[in-house]
């Protein structure tokens, strides 16, 4: 689907040493000016700090200066206004080509923040962050997930529009741009995100793609030799190609023929030199990842005709134009204003709809009105309790959108009676991510960014591994995803043990602000949906049985919501567990009863939720001086924060029925009531 089939012209090239940048005569002097203090505070900055990457930023300076004070629709004044246009720098390691730019157009950053890149409490760190520098819409640096989030910021503006817009007034219409590199289109994510956005017809994305040709082990070819564009055309997007990145007029003309096309998502190919204007480094990998040294420096800068001896030097001239740019952007905000003002006139609900959802991210009142209760007299999995769950809340919060990697009919994740969202139409609510489980998450990851919707993604809890840098990122970042993990278990069974999460539970609850909830039945499910929906700030884990479980009547409403409860009160021990187990713990209190053992039972689904209870409702759970026995069908790892015991697996799972697999590994009341009174005798 290539838009232009011009060869990269190797005249163009520029290697080390060669003292002749690329030609400049495409710039006025103004131009010019403004793009090499661009490449001078990339050069002062990461020589200051002794750390850094200042060759991208100087080989993209023209497509950042073009797209930031031309193209993109921002307002300075209000980073944050809805129909913004969003800006996604995927190399992020290159983040001082955005810190610049966001100071010089008049973002509420200083040039002292740039003085101080990557110290602390700057807002400029080591790769940009979200919620530290206004201006950066999501976290990036592991290469990929800007790509895959700036899709998902792309399928949230065509979902909005779908919803709000209306015949006379269309309040979602913007664009969104990312820039990415040779390590980006590396990795696996982007290719799964990338695939989805083509299938999706996403138009409205625009992604520059930074063609230099050096990675840090030196050049490309090393590993990386496919066709990038031919690629992108096979996965249904736009293709152009811009063989000087310092060519202002073939850049403005590629954005220009990219913003025509809303049928696909575009991608222009630019060529760069990185390290641009650096006569001994510029177009080799020593430009990459390190300060280019004082004398490089200087030679660069004399290269490049920029006068100053001051670092951190930024003509008047340059910062008046690039702020006065910024006047565009400003009137299509107040341009907006106006939009919405009379939408929100004629049409009163999808304004105050819209002002809940996109400006506010408030869920309905009354919603959990919504949650089912579920009677104890039929036996059920919690993915099913979920599935149940999501499509009794989906009418009451009308923004909860998602999907599954391929299996909604397993993880229960379709909202039935809503469209599926499909190619060319976003009216829907039910995703369809493919086999493509960490282009999911970070797909999400972006939905979620944007603002205005609930985002939710299933899958088998073992994949959960697929997903994990996105899970990260959705956790750094404190967006509230939802992931719908199922089968989380041996207790699945004859899939065997490449399908069996052991040691899953404990990484999760490893990794900070994610909430890991493992529900002990379909009431403890509604509450942890409950929990997950009211979170706005970072990700919860639903962590969700195969088979069936008996529901528990009379499960307190604060159940879930203080992380732990006791389910039968005791003296002797403590068993305490999680999800399925919790029925194996009150067999085995059972057993223990008759034998004159005073047993307490804990269902503890949360520990993150525990953990913010006072010390004295964590010493009802836990008495002091009680010897507690965990038991809980995953890796012991964590536990002794809690018990003095486990019943739990240190070894991988087997193809087998789960029943079977239950009483082979240990997990039954007989052998935990023995261990019970092991744990109870030692402790005499």
């Amino acid at each position: 689907m290539a838009i232009d089939e011009q060869e990269l012209r190797p005249d163009l090239v520029v290697h080390a040493k060669d003292a002749t940048p690329y030609k400049h005569e495409e710039q006025t002097d103004l131009e010019r000016l403004c793009i090499n203090t661009i490449r001078a505070l990339a050069m002062d900055a990461v020589q200051q700090a002794n750390s850094g990457h200042p060759g991208t930023p100087m080989g993209l300076a023209p497509v950042g200066y073009t797209l930031f004070t031309e193209f993109l629709k921002h307002d300075p004044d209000d980073p944050v206004w809805p129909d913004r246009d969003r800006f996604v720098l995927s190399a992020g390691h290159a983040c001082l080509l955005q810190y610049a730019l966001l100071y010089l157009t008049g973002y509420d950053l200083s040039l002292d923040d740039i003085k101080a890149f990557r110290q602390w409490g700057s807002r400029c760190a080591g790769h940009p962050e979200r919620g530290r520098c206004p201006g950066v819409e999501v976290s990036t640096g592991p290469l990929g997930q800007g790509v895959a989030n700036g899709i998902g910021l792309a399928i949230a503006e065509r979902m909005l529009a779908a919803r709000f817009n209306r015949p006379g007034h269309e309040v979602v219409n913007h664009r969104t741009y990312v820039i990415c590199g040779d390590g980006d289109l590396m990795e696996g994510v982007s290719a799964e995100a990338a695939s989805l956005a083509g299938n999706l017809h996403l138009g409205k994305l625009i992604m520059f793609y930074d063609d230099n040709h050096i990675s840090i082990e030196g050049s490309t070819e090393l590993a990386f030799g496919e066709q990038v564009g031919e690629r992108f055309e096979a996965y249904g997007w736009h293709v152009l190609r811009v063989s000087d990145a310092n060519d202002l007029p073939e850049l403005r003309r590629a954005i220009r023929t990219a913003q025509s096309f809303e049928d696909h998502p575009s991608l222009i190919v630019v060529r760069s030199v990185i390290g641009f204007g650096a006569p001994h480094k510029q177009g080799t990998a020593s430009a990459h990842g390190s300060p280019l040294g004082p004398e490089e420096v200087a030679a660069a800068k004399a290269n490049l005709g920029w006068p100053y001896a001051e670092p951190f030097t930024v003509p008047g001239e340059a910062l008046e134009h690039c702020r006065a740019s910024a006047e565009r952007g400003r009137d299509a905000h107040a341009a907006w204003n106006d939009r919405f003002a009379a939408f929100e006139a004629e049409h009163r609900h999808g304004g105050a709809e819209f002002r809940r959802t996109v400006v506010a991210g408030e869920l309905p009142a009354d919603w959990e009105q919504s949650l089912p209760e579920f009677p104890a007299d039929t036996p059920l999995s919690t993915r099913v309790a979920s599935g149940r769950t999501l499509n009794a809340v989906a009418a009451s919060v009308p923004e909860l959108v998602g999907g599954s990697a391929d299996l909604a009919p397993s993880t229960e994740t379709y909202l039935a009676g809503f469209a599926d969202i499909a190619t060319e139409d976003f009216s829907g609510r039910n995703f369809h991510f493919g086999v493509r489980e960490h282009g999911m998450g970070s797909v999400m990851n972006g939905v979620a960014a944007h603002g205005g919707l609930r985002i939710y993604g299933g899958t088998f809890f073992v994949f959960s591994d697929y997903m994990r840098p996105a899970v990260r990122m959705a956790a750094l970042q404190e967006l509230p995803v939802v992931y719908v993990w199922t089968h989380d278990s041996i207790g699945l069974g004859e899939d065997g043990p490449t399908h069996q999460p052991v040691e899953h539970l404990a990484s999760l609850r490893a990794m900070p602000g994610l909430c890991v909830i493992r529900p002990a039945d379909a009431n403890e499910t509604a509450q942890a949906w409950a929990v997950a929906l009211r979170r706005r700030h970072g990700p919860t884990a639903l962590v969700l049985s195969r088979q069936n479980l008996p529901v528990m009547a009379d499960v307190p409403r604060d159940a879930v919501p203080l992380g732990a409860w006791v389910v039968e009160a005791g003296d002797d021990v403590v068993l305490a567990a999680t999800g399925s187990e919790v029925q194996l713990a009150r067999a085995a209190h059972d057993l223990l009863h008759e034998a004159g053992v005073s047993a307490q039972v804990v269902s503890m689904p949360s520990w993150e939720l525990f953990e913010q209870q006072d010390d004295d409702y964590r010493t009802q759970v836990f008495p002091s001086g009680v010897p507690v026995l965990a038991v809980e069908a995953a890796s012991p790892f964590g536990w002794a924060r809690y018990a003095d015991d486990t019943v739990t697996l240190e070894h991988f799972g087997a193809s087998a029925p789960a029943d079977r697999l239950f009483r082979e590994f240990g997990f039954t009341a007989e052998n935990v009531a023995a261990r019970a009174k092991a744990l109870l005798g030692s402790k005499e």
